[in-house]
């Protein structure tokens, strides 16, 4: 085992670094100790003191078949000897190119026909919703509105974060975003009076991560690929975190039978190894950009757009759900998972309770804390998750055993009842006194 000097490292992290979503205050607080991870193998990660983890956030959602995956990390140092990076402006690459034939060849080929990589899931939403206000254009159409959900979250790019981040943390950017309506069900479509701006909905499918793990009631995907039928605008499927397994099935849209107009991958593209994301078109889409000129040309990209390294991951992971059978292995895990949040479910103070595939959570009293506590709670027994405000998620990598996962919801469970005995302790009267 490495000899890492984690005193330093600590000291280090909070004279330097920033980190999101955190309150730098609390993180910098000399009795905080952050954790420093430094290894992995499947479902389990290892920090600096030598302790270890069951991973049960899949590394901010990302990691699907586990950690240091033989099969991945050698298409990582197989492609590293040929070469790192290079341009995909005025070059192309041949892992890019072998990644785009088979995506595509994932879906309908009377369907889909095109993929534009990007570096995350906001920016392959970015990307999107670029390429539609764009194609909107190039058929002289005036569609500008795009219609997103209350509470969604689809990245923190300007243009994505109009969608939903910008509400839900607080940031107006009231100059720089799309124009954007929200509504909060496909039942409220039927009171949109401007069908003909719509230039596309914007939905992740089954279920919704940042607003709590909300999943959709039964048929939403098909009412609102109707609708968008009906008055011809677009659908948009942000599947980032739902892709690859998560919901049960490869991608979450196949649990109601439709296919969007446009896909966004991300997270577990490459398996949780590599930054990547992609956007997947229509061939109806792509049709307009084959015009010749400027105005056909898109104007978007980054300087890592079609990364050959992360590319390899994504060609690797790809095969590894082919030959480990890896949405065929989980049914007897998701049944275990919603047999184990019931249980958690009967505990006071717990509501909600819940379950899509490989995604579990559960809601406590209106009090984010006391999550924060929870969580606290179970990284002590050896499970690192993490809440969405009063929401618990445990979502773990794919590959976890029955036996892991059992011990998570276990230890889950013991955190809860920990913490809600603390509190009812705390709400206790004091003894009166002569």
């Amino acid at each position: 085992m490495d000899n890492w000097d984690t005193a330093q490292l600590v000291a280090d992290d909070k004279r330097y670094v920033w980190h999101p979503f955190t309150s730098m205050g609390d993180w910098c607080a000399p009795d905080h100790e952050p954790i420093v991870l430094v290894g992995g193998e499947g479902a389990i990660v290892r920090d600096s003191r030598g302790r270890e983890y069951i991973d049960g956030n899949s590394s901010i959602w990302t990691n699907i078949h586990g950690h240091n995956h033989p099969r991945i990390s050698a298409a990582i140092r197989e492609q590293l000897e040929r070469v790192a990076h290079t341009s995909f402006l005025g070059t192309t690459n041949p892992p890019a190119i072998q990644l785009a034939r088979e995506i595509v060849q994932l879906f309908p080929e009377e369907k889909f026909g095109r993929v534009f990589y990007s570096d995350d899931g906001s920016t392959g939403m970015e990307a999107a919703l670029r390429i539609v206000s764009q194609y909107w254009q190039l058929k002289g159409s005036k569609r500008r509105v795009f219609i997103s959900f209350r509470d969604a979250y689809h990245g923190d790019t300007a243009g994505a974060a109009s969608l939903g981040a910008a509400a839900m943390f607080g940031s107006a950017l009231s100059s720089w975003h799309f124009p954007v309506q929200r509504i909060g069900s496909v039942a409220e479509l039927a009171e949109i009076s401007n069908a003909g701006e719509i230039a596309a909905v914007v939905i992740e499918p089954i279920i919704q991560g940042a607003a709590g793990m909300q999943i959709w009631p039964a048929g939403t995907l098909k009412r609102l690929r109707e609708w968008c039928d009906s008055v011809g605008t677009l659908l948009l499927a942000d599947e980032v975190m739902t892709g690859f397994g998560r919901t049960g099935r490869m991608f979450a849209c196949e649990h109601e039978e439709i296919h969007p107009d446009i896909y966004v991958f991300g997270k577990g593209l490459t398996g949780g190894y590599s930054p990547l994301a992609l956007t997947l078109v229509s061939h109806e889409i792509f049709a307009p950009f084959l015009g010749s000129g400027s105005d056909a040309t898109l104007y978007y990209g980054h300087s890592f757009t079609g990364h050959a390294l992360g590319c390899a991951a994504a060609r690797a992971s790809l095969e590894v759900f082919k030959t480990e059978g890896t949405i065929e292995s989980l049914p007897p895990k998701m049944a275990l998972l919603q047999e184990g949040l019931a249980s958690i479910g009967k505990l006071p103070g717990v509501a909600g309770a819940r379950a899509c595939g490989m995604i579990g959570a559960f809601d406590l009293p209106d009090d984010s804390l006391l999550a924060a506590r929870v969580c606290l709670g179970a990284r002590e027994r050896g499970l690192l998750t993490r809440h969405i405000r009063n929401t618990v998620v445990l979502m773990s990598p794919l590959v976890i055993s029955m036996s892991q996962l059992k011990n998570a919801l276990n230890i889950l469970k013991q955190s809860v009842q920990t913490v809600i005995t603390q509190q009812s302790q705390q709400l206790e009267p004091a003894p009166a006194t002569a």
